[in-house]
């Protein structure tokens, strides 16, 4: 029992700093990435898709992604919904691609993608801390139930304080090198 709830706890843990990693990954840097388009659903024939489920999303160039959709007749639903989504970037639409030129960022824009930035770090630091949280409830409780010695329950609290400062750490590096990526002309 004591093995399934670390092993949840860990994947608990990886799975806030992979979210974190994927969100700021979304986050627009002044340069080009098909990763501004994650998150970005289109409505057409009735159903919600991503993007890359609709078209053939790239990267010609640093300042240009290209969307070419496999059917055209996905072009306007693709270019409306990526207008919806106020990524703050307005498509080009030749009959054939859309693309979105992406213009250098301003002084005043990369701080507030700063801000955003470690808004996003601070939402994973949290998610990782109420996994801890959880995790030494669940262990007081075993405690409690005299199915765990308090000796038991100090190291396993250890080992999960450890996995905490583990899992910081490393949503706090992808932090740094986003808001050096951000920062840098």
């Amino acid at each position: 029992m004591l093995e399934d709830l670390m092993k949840q706890t860990h994947e608990k843990m990886d799975k806030a700093a992979v979210v974190v990693d994927h969100e700021l990954g979304t986050l627009r840097t002044g340069r080009a990435s098909v990763r501004m388009l994650d998150g970005i659903n289109v409505s057409i024939y009735g159903t919600e898709s991503p993007i890359n489920q609709l078209a053939t999303v790239s990267t010609p160039d640093a300042s240009t992604v290209a969307i070419q959709p496999w059917d055209k007749n996905a072009l306007g639903a693709v270019e409306k919904a990526i207008l919806q989504a106020n990524i703050g970037l307005t498509p080009n639409n030749d009959g054939k691609l859309i693309r979105l030129n992406i213009l250098p960022l301003t002084e005043e824009s990369r701080k507030e993608l700063v801000r955003r930035a470690h808004q996003i770090a601070e939402e994973g630091r949290v998610a990782v801390r109420n996994v801890r949280r959880h995790t030494n409830d669940e262990i007081k409780k075993l405690e409690k139930k005299h199915e765990v010695s308090e000796d038991d329950s100090k190291c396993l609290h250890d080992e999960i304080q450890k996995k905490t400062d583990d899992h910081i750490k490393i949503i706090d590096e992808h932090m740094a090198a986003k808001e050096k990526e951000i920062m840098t002309v």
